[in-house]
């Protein structure tokens, strides 16, 4: 990808606001399943030692998994980890108690599992036209730059004892920036926001919308910047992101707006530099985005940094 290509997916990183937790740290002995799924959260687990597979019901054969290997779920969905290949066994398999890691336990598997929490739905907007989960194999030739960071996340889960190294959460942090812009430089994300980045007709267009979103962005601004007729542009940009300009156009500047309102500014003035002259409009189309009104979303701001 181009500079300008990398800058963007590096603006778009950066406006995710992710909480990560950690649920479980241990190992299992035994016949065993696990699994996060259920609760409507996105998740992880990582393989600190031993193998084991990853069943989904709607995949023929299960996934094999060994030690730093690595599974992120970008939205909940049905999912087991067990010590066997075969389905059946693994969905009879009991559910069993965590024990302390304890790697010269032969045929252990030494699991870290737990949720990504997105703070503003606008995250779940962008991340909606991912894949539902992706596997990161520590022997594959990709992804080479995570080897280091699941070294760190090792070496903390080995020197945890009872309480979990709180550095945990935040390395899985960097795992999960490092994956979503490996999505996109591979261009496996086939619609929404993040696949115009793929599309270098259109990064300029992106640049300059985040730049001055309150720029009177009309279609046949956006074909001129893009030196396209109105008509190949609109037809372009909707085979390649399954949504409108001015949809895309909607959710940077309410992403905007929301790091104005974060950064402290007036409501009136958060609008006004997205774009918007009435104050009305873009309340509305605010809460239409993210699911609030921006009032209540600065004060729910204001809550967090007080917290």
């Amino acid at each position: 990808m181009s500079s300008r290509q990398d800058r963007l997916i590096h603006w778009l990183l950066g406006s995710l606001e992710l909480d990560t937790t950690l649920f479980h740290l241990g190992q299992y002995c035994g016949s065993w399943k696990a699994s996060i799924s259920g609760l409507e959260r996105s998740g992880f687990h990582l393989v600190l030692n031993g193998q084991c597979w990853l069943h989904l019901p709607d995949e023929k054969a299960p996934r094999h998994l060994q030690t730093g290997d690595a599974v992120f779920f970008l939205r909940d969905m049905p999912h087991t980890l067990s010590p066997v290949a075969d389905p059946v066994q693994a969905a009879q398999a009991p559910r069993a108690a965590m024990s302390e890691l304890d790697f010269s336990v032969t045929h252990s598997v030494g699991l870290a599992c737990g949720f990504f929490e997105f703070r503003s739905a606008l995250n779940r907007v962008f991340l909606g036209s991912f894949p539902d989960y992706v596997v990161i194999q520590a022997q594959g030739g990709e992804l080479t730059e995570l080897r280091p960071l699941f070294a760190l996340i090792l070496a903390e889960a080995k020197g945890s004892g009872q309480a979990p190294s709180p550095l945990i959460t935040r390395l899985v942090d960097l795992l999960f920036y490092y994956v979503i812009r490996h999505l996109c430089q591979r261009q496996d994300v086939k619609a929404g926001l993040w696949s115009l980045l793929g599309r270098p007709e259109f990064a300029p267009l992106l640049e300059a919308i985040i730049e001055e979103p309150g720029h009177d962005w009309t279609v046949q601004a956006m074909a001129d910047l893009t030196h396209m007729s109105r008509a190949t542009f609109f037809k372009r940009f909707l085979q390649a992101c399954g949504a409108t300009p001015a949809h895309v156009l909607q959710q940077v500047r309410m992403k905007q707006a929301s790091e104005l309102i974060q950064d402290g500014v007036s409501l009136s003035r958060a609008a006004e530099r997205v774009g918007y002259q009435s104050d009305g409009a873009f309340s509305r189309v605010f809460k239409k985005t993210t699911g609030v009104l921006p009032g209540a979303y600065r004060r729910a701001c204001n809550a967090d940094e007080r917290a």
